[in-house]
């Protein structure tokens, strides 16, 4: 459902935290996170944001001159959530729901105790956590995922063992269709694969922030925007983290390039130094089929104030219904977790020639990964 372009851009200019705040931290007529989404579309240039930002925060801090760091841990209510982690309900602890409506009777009891399980991450009696996720809204449009991940692209998987029960912890795949059936594939396949149950939380791009609908639906299911703050809240609170370091690079490769990695942005590595996480390599076979492109409208794109504009078999001839993806196989592989954390540490984020290595490292695992699995 996400795509992670720019890492360097999104999480390493040092611009201030987009939907980094708590939005029920202050009492409003209206749903602050829509308005904070709202604000995205409209952003002038990151920089000029900063100072007006900071004016409107600072009013709230109890403590005056407080440092930056102190101020952000101050705002996260750091404990309750580590709480909420350690009682995650396995399966055997999950109530049964009652069915509500057709599309809830379409999917099995167990399919209703995972999405029940995972209501935990949001806490007390806001319908949202923190960053946006309802599970109300999961809930309903679980069984049209559900129906596309078992019947229309038929998706098998292998090494579910490597998935951490618990704890915060990156999956890092190969990206690529056009529309971002990849990660909402791999979310699902997460979270009928786990027990306890985990929800995936992707990194989406920040241009995907500024789409109307498509932004705040991406937020009810769980997917989050990529800003530094909110990628090391998320494995603070101890989440699962679905990046896909190639970006937009692996979204537009043309066909000739089909499962070919290519060069990784290298945010996450840094990130999950600093929260000790492992990183779960993954290869997704199935996408570079659903929509390949034979080549990039690029002076076009930039008139549309488009990242790139794709001409596959089927767009722009069929017009928007062109770019549906293919009724292609889907597989998803979990190779064994690489846990750099272990013999770097959080000091080695701020090795620039180290993170950059790491990042090449974890690319070649997918690469394999990959190689051997369409063997």
């Amino acid at each position: 459902m996400a795509t992670a372009d720019g890492w360097e851009g999104a999480l390493g200019t040092g611009d201030g935290p987009l939907l980094g705040r708590d939005p029920f931290d202050e009492a409003v007529g209206s749903d602050p996170f829509v308005a904070r989404l709202e604000q995205i579309a409209l952003l002038a240039p990151p920089r000029a944001l900063r100072a007006p930002r900071l004016q409107a925060v600072a009013p709230l801090r109890t403590e005056p001159a407080a440092p930056p760091a102190p101020a952000r841990e101050a705002r996260r209510p750091a404990t309750p959530l580590r709480r909420r982690r350690a009682s995650t309900p396995s399966l055997v602890e999950v109530e049964l729901p009652e069915a509500l409506g057709l599309l809830d009777r379409l999917i099995g009891e167990d399919e209703r105790r995972r999405l029940a399980a995972i209501a935990h991450l949001v806490d007390g009696d806001t319908p949202f956590d923190r960053y946006g996720f309802s599970p109300e809204v999961t809930r309903t449009a679980f069984p049209i995922f559900h129906a596309l991940y078992r019947w229309y692209f038929r998706v098998a998987s292998t090494g579910h063992e490597h998935l951490p029960a618990e704890g915060p912890a990156l999956l890092v795949g190969n990206h690529g269709g056009l529309l971002p059936f990849d990660g909402a594939m791999t979310i699902l396949d997460v979270l009928l694969h786990s027990d306890p149950p985990r929800l995936a939380r992707t990194i989406v791009d920040r241009w995907a922030g500024t789409l109307p609908w498509i932004n705040v639906f991406y937020a009810r299911v769980g997917q989050v925007v990529g800003t530094r703050e909110n990628f090391s809240d998320l494995l603070d609170d101890g989440q699962l983290v679905l990046v896909f370091p190639e970006g937009m690079d692996g979204v537009r490769k043309p066909i000739t390039q089909r499962y070919r990695v290519q060069g990784f942005h290298v945010g996450f590595i840094e990130q999950a130094l600093r929260a000790r996480a492992p990183i779960v390599p993954v290869a997704i076979l199935g996408s570079d089929d659903q929509a390949p492109i034979l080549a990039d409208l690029k002076p076009l794109a930039r008139i549309l104030g488009l990242p790139f504009l794709p001409v596959t078999p089927t767009f722009p001839w069929l017009g928007p219904l062109g770019l549906l993806p293919y009724p292609v196989r889907y597989r998803i592989v979990y190779g064994e977790p690489l846990c750099y954390h272990e013999r770097f540490g959080p000091e080695g984020a701020e090795d620039a020639r180290l993170v950059r290595y790491l990042a090449n490292q974890v690319r070649r695992a997918v690469q394999v990964l990959i190689d051997r699995s369409r063997s």
